[in-house]
């Protein structure tokens, strides 16, 4: 099937983000997926969540979460749907579709939840990993074409569909590498160059001076990372290098609905303990506005990213490394994930083994000095420019401007399901729906009696948990 050639594309982008002046990553995502399809295709852009922004280039459709009706509206008129996260799960409409489906995997969340969920009791750690593994599956078992952020994602994504039955015959007659079918379009930076509208840290936020030098750590902290050590490393360097400040952008999430993770009181613990918070480490409390994000990278001197090397940290594509890409800062990371080799093949800043203080804070203090900072900053804008939106996305607008179902479309592996209907129920989101979708599943299962044991075993949990 082909539209191409009768109109210009339709494209519906799902998402359960929210779009607003504050937006995580899968949101800025769907925003400038729509801003690069646009110039080809009619898009719209649907979620079940909040829409606080509007665009004259594109549709923007709030949609409640158990609204299947209102988004098959949106289903029905478009030939292409562009899916993230648990958009299959939340709508029938869309998961049943015969419409040509593109799934956003950059995201491998089956490996997050690994990390996510690590803090909670073992039932909810498996029933977690769980259900991101049955939303991947259903999603590679359905897709048309697969969207990944790397090569090493490529890989990752390969070996999945692999096992799932869709490298098959008819897929390998239509593409032997497979490229068309799983693409690679990572996440991309804006092709302006950033532009101050106001100061933001140095002389604004009290202890921050002037002439400091300002590490910035650009985004949320999360499980996978490890600033611990980046704390540890700055009270290395407190005697010694007493100008150099650390500021964190988003101690908290601005979405009330995410929780905080451990990783946040051990990290201001560690501060604390130290006697370095509002000394030397600062902490943003509030979620910066996607367009004043641009103010503190501009008024930072080096970008730095630690994290824990892991199953995630292999497959990762760190969306905040981009952000110091496009402001041109010179970048400190750990080992073990993409961006590792792009900085040190590019000489862009220094790469550190994990969990090595030592390391950092001598990586933090060769940066410091003004000549070696102004070499790695020029190498990286020179790097930026591969890594804008356009070029990012142009796989997806190729796609979408002629877009066709898989060779194998409509021909599912025989043995092959999306899961059976524990599995389907497990998957959908903690809430009401869930609890009686499982209540009756139970009851037709086992009766009341297995629902009491259900009750008691949940009692029992939630007891353990207090």
């Amino acid at each position: 099937m082909s539209v191409a050639d009768e109109r210009r594309t339709r494209v519906l982008i799902v998402t359960g983000d929210l779009i607003g002046e504050k937006m995580a990553g899968p949101a800025i995502r769907v925003w400038n997926m729509a801003e690069a399809l646009a110039d080809a295709c009619d898009v719209r852009v649907v979620s079940w969540n909040r829409i606080e922004r509007t665009s004259e280039r594109f549709g923007l459709h709030a949609v409640h979460e158990s609204d299947d009706a209102a988004i098959a509206v949106h289903e029905q008129w478009c030939d292409v749907i562009v899916v993230q996260g648990v958009s299959f799960r939340m709508f029938p409409s869309v998961r049943t579709s015969a419409k040509i489906v593109v799934a956003d995997l950059y995201d491998p969340f089956q490996l997050e939840q690994l990390e996510l969920n690590k803090f909670s009791d073992e039932r909810t750690w498996n029933e977690e990993v769980r259900k991101a593994v049955s939303l991947i599956n259903e999603q590679l078992l359905r897709a048309d074409a697969v969207l990944c952020a790397s090569e090493r994602q490529r890989d990752l994504w390969l070996g999945a569909l692999s096992t799932l039955g869709r490298l098959n015959p008819s897929t390998y007659r239509a593409d032997e590498t497979f490229s068309s079918f799983v693409r690679i379009v990572p996440f991309g930076l804006p092709v302006a160059p950033p532009v101050r509208t106001r100061p933001a840290l140095k002389g604004i936020v009290p202890g921050i001076d002037d002439g400091d030098v300002v590490l910035i750590w650009g985004g949320g902290i999360y499980n996978w990372f490890d600033p611990v050590s980046l704390i540890e490393a700055m009270g290395v360097l407190r005697d010694s290098h007493p100008h150099v400040k650390l500021f964190f952008l988003s101690a908290s999430h601005f979405n009330p609905d995410v929780p905080e993770m451990q990783v946040v009181a051990d990290t201001v613990g560690a501060a604390e303990r130290l006697g370095l918070r509002d000394r030397t480490v600062f902490f943003n409390d509030s979620w910066v506005d996607y367009d004043d994000r641009v103010n503190y990278l501009l008024d930072a001197d080096i970008g730095v990213s630690t994290h824990v090397v892991h199953a995630e940290t292999r497959f990762s594509f760190r969306t905040r490394l981009l952000d110091y890409l496009w402001a041109g800062l010179p970048i400190i990371a750990t080992e073990g994930d993409t961006f590792a080799d792009v900085i040190t093949s590019q000489g862009l800043g220094a790469v550190v083994p994990e969990k090595d203080a030592a390391a950092l804070a001598a990586a933090i203090a060769t940066l410091a000095e003004p000549g070696a900072r102004a070499a790695a900053a020029a190498r990286v804008r020179a790097v930026a420019e591969a890594y804008t939106w356009p070029q990012a996305l142009s796989p997806l607008v190729d796609f979408c401007t002629a877009p066709v179902h898989a060779a194998d479309h409509g021909t599912r592996p025989a043995g092959l399901t999306c899961g059976d209907r524990f599995e389907r129920i497990l998957a959908m989101p903690r809430g009401r729906r869930r609890d009686l979708a499982l209540l009756r599943y139970y009851l037709t299962s086992g009766g009341f009696r297995l629902v009491r044991e259900k009750v008691a075993e949940r009692r029992e949990r939630l007891g353990r948990n207090v």
